[in-house]
């Protein structure tokens, strides 16, 4: 079992070791999504319309996931930066309990009010019934992708980000073989299921990288001798995963919120624009790959240092992640701007969907810096058990910013999907500025500034 002390030896070092097979089980989780949006492709437009909307609501439920995965890595990093063993068991053991209660709960309420939000966002037809059949089944997915997320920062949290990655690799590929069986089945032995095959796959796959996990978890010394008496609910435990977790699942709904605002926008522009914006969000997860996996190792890295009070190995982990991500985005900004074209057209040949997802990549490659310094600020306020602010950062950024701009361009100025997109580059980059007085002001008050 990988167990790593992230507050000796080089810090780029950790982040080769950390960041590497992060950024390789994101590879495999995003390109088990191209999966599905490819296959969905090739049943209808209308189906990947209702694949795109289906699956950013199931997203919103998963927020919790995140939220409670980036919990557990900096508060059982933490933990192990100060060395004690104890603490960290505790909050390890009840993070999984808060994730058990949390999944029974959500599976409830998004029975009810899924359809609602579907409706919200679509017009009636076929790509809306698509999407909430689609929805509804995902919905036995949500223990699998929920606790496998949640007991990963368990992992993160003792340096260890290859047990994900090996888990998506073996997901990935069951996921290519079961959704065309799934889809349009064997003849005479199983009938085909169209669009609801492709959720029962990830059902079946995600529901076996949980499994995983848990015995990855289990396995870990600060694990020995589990009991499940160790789940049972403490109220105060409860109330400081509570505190860690919520600003970052908070803001990471407003994110997928965001995603229904641009969906609303997009409706009126027909299924095409909201297919496109499915597809071009996938490519654009791709090439995001790299920059998540450098900043997702920030937060175990800075975590423990920040446990062990050694605050210039926080500030060398948080400076060293954005001078990589800026070659990282730079690198990507020749592949949307001239291959979108291409790669667009491999999920979707029709000539308006390439068109409109083409004009999405392509502003998106003058704002992929300001997404990596972004995400490295998050993983730097959490480590620094501030995550509070990431929630107001995102609140203006993808709640009132991307509405608010989106407003200006297309309904003021008249603009047409261009302006869907102008919009959100403009909530970004004004929610970069936000951010960066933010981050100041906490290094000032937690770790002596900036700079040393």
């Amino acid at each position: 079992m990988r167990d790593i002390d992230l507050t000796e030896g080089s810090i780029a070092s950790h982040f080769n070791t950390l960041a590497v097979p992060a950024a390789l089980g994101m590879l495999f989780s995003t390109l088990y999504n191209v999966v599905d949006v490819y296959f969905a492709g090739q049943i209808s437009t209308q189906a990947q319309a209702g694949l795109a909307i289906g699956f950013q609501a199931f997203f919103i439920t998963m927020s919790v996931g995140f939220g409670l995965g980036s919990a557990m890595s900096a508060l059982v990093g933490n933990a192990r930066g100060k060395k004690d063993d104890d603490a960290a068991r505790k909050l390890a053991s009840q993070g999984i309990g808060f994730g058990i209660i949390a999944v029974v709960l959500l599976m409830i309420g998004a029975v009810f009010a899924g359809p609602s939000v579907i409706a919200l966002v679509s017009e009636p037809g076929e790509y809306r019934d698509a999407a909430t059949t689609y929805f509804l089944w995902l919905i036995l997915a949500l223990p699998g992708f929920l606790l496998a997320y949640g007991a990963n920062g368990i992992l993160q949290a003792h340096g260890d980000t290859v047990s994900m990655q090996r888990a998506m690799m073996v997901a990935f590929l069951a996921n290519i073989g079961l959704n065309p069986l799934l889809i349009y089945g064997i003849p005479g032995i199983i009938p085909g299921m169209g669009l609801s095959g492709i959720a029962v796959a990830t059902i079946l796959s995600q529901t076996g990288v949980m499994i995983w996990i848990l015995y990855q978890v289990l396995g870990r010394r600060i694990m020995e001798g589990f009991q499940l008496s160790w789940l049972k609910p403490n109220l105060a435990s409860y109330r400081e995963i509570t505190e860690q977790m919520l600003p970052t699942t908070t803001a990471i709904m407003v994110m997928f919120v965001s995603g229904f605002v641009v969906q609303f926008a997009l409706k009126g522009f027909g299924a095409e624009a909201i297919a496109a914006y499915g597809v071009a969000l996938r490519v654009e997860q791709i090439l995001l790959l790299p920059v998540l996996g450098m900043t997702g190792a920030l937060l175990p890295i800075a975590a423990q240092n920040y446990g062990a009070e050694q605050f210039d190995r926080v500030r060398e982990a948080l400076f060293f992640c954005w001078k990589l991500g800026f070659v990282m985005t730079f690198a990507a900004f020749p592949i949307l701007w001239f291959a979108s074209p291409y790669v667009v057209a491999l999920f979707n040949d029709d000539p308006e969907v390439v068109r409109i997802g083409v004009s999405y990549l392509r502003i998106d490659g003058f704002i992929f810096p300001i997404y990596m310094m972004l995400f490295a600020i998050n993983s730097f306020l959490q480590a620094l058990k501030r995550p509070v602010w990431t929630l107001w950062i995102s609140v203006y950024r993808q709640g009132f910013g991307v509405a608010f701009f989106i407003w200006v361009y297309v309904g003021l100025v008249g603009m047409d999907v261009w302006g869907v997109w102008i919009g959100i580059a403009t909530a970004v980059a004004t929610g970069w500025i936000i951010a960066l007085v933010v981050t100041k002001r906490i290094a000032d008050q937690k770790i002596g500034g900036l700079t040393s």
